[in-house]
């Protein structure tokens, strides 16, 4: 069975997710798990993906970014697959699918999963060195933070009724988030304590 996985890193990112899936599809698997989460963080639909593979599937992704940031990471996932007797198929790596079943397929995952992972180091460091030249010349402000910009959103969504659940899931920001943005304008009313359902 061809077992699909796809992953965008923001719920801002719907289009890259449907085209994934849309690809996932059209290679034939037959069961998809997809999710919007960064590749640092958690990644539980990841892990149930694995989890469902029995042996003799096949794990379907569209990219090696996909799936891992760097070469030690990428082998850790292409290990447990073979350790299920599950194999993993690449859509587009260099252009050409790969499936890690072959040892071509292998070498090549290690080529390219190596250049991916230095691409990304030496981007990380030329925004360290723009950060630092911007910070010299003292023109840095830094990211807004993505919370305190949709705090009055999160006042609003409760003020309509919402739980801080669906508050939270509406604006991909975290419940601790929503509670704070609430606290700031309920905290304010009452000189007790606050409690958010």
């Amino acid at each position: 069975m061809l077992i699909g996985y796809a992953r965008t890193s923001t719920t801002e990112q719907l289009a890259g997710l449907d085209a994934q899936l849309r690809d996932l599809e059209a290679a034939g698997c037959e069961k998809v798990f997809a999710e919007q989460v960064s590749s640092m963080a958690s990644r539980p639909e990841f892990a149930r993906a694995i989890e469902f593979a029995r042996e003799g599937d096949t794990l379907v992704v569209t990219k090696l970014d996909r799936l891992a940031r760097s070469v030690g990471k990428a082998w850790e996932v292409v290990e447990e697959l073979e350790s299920k007797g599950v194999g993993l198929r690449i859509l587009s790596l260099g252009g050409e699918p790969v499936d890690t079943r072959s040892a071509t397929g292998k070498l090549i995952l290690t080529i390219f999963a190596g250049f991916a992972q230095f691409e990304r180091e030496m981007m990380l460091e030329r925004q360290k060195e723009g950060i630092a030249k911007a910070k010299a010349e003292g023109v840095y402000k830094g990211r807004k933070p993505t919370a305190r910009g949709k705090a009055d959103d999160a006042r609003k969504l409760r003020a309509e009724g919402k739980t801080v659940t669906e508050i939270s899931k509406a604006l991909g920001i975290g419940r601790a988030s929503v509670y704070r943005a609430i606290e700031e304008v309920e905290g304010d009313a009452s000189t007790g304590g606050t409690h958010v359902a």
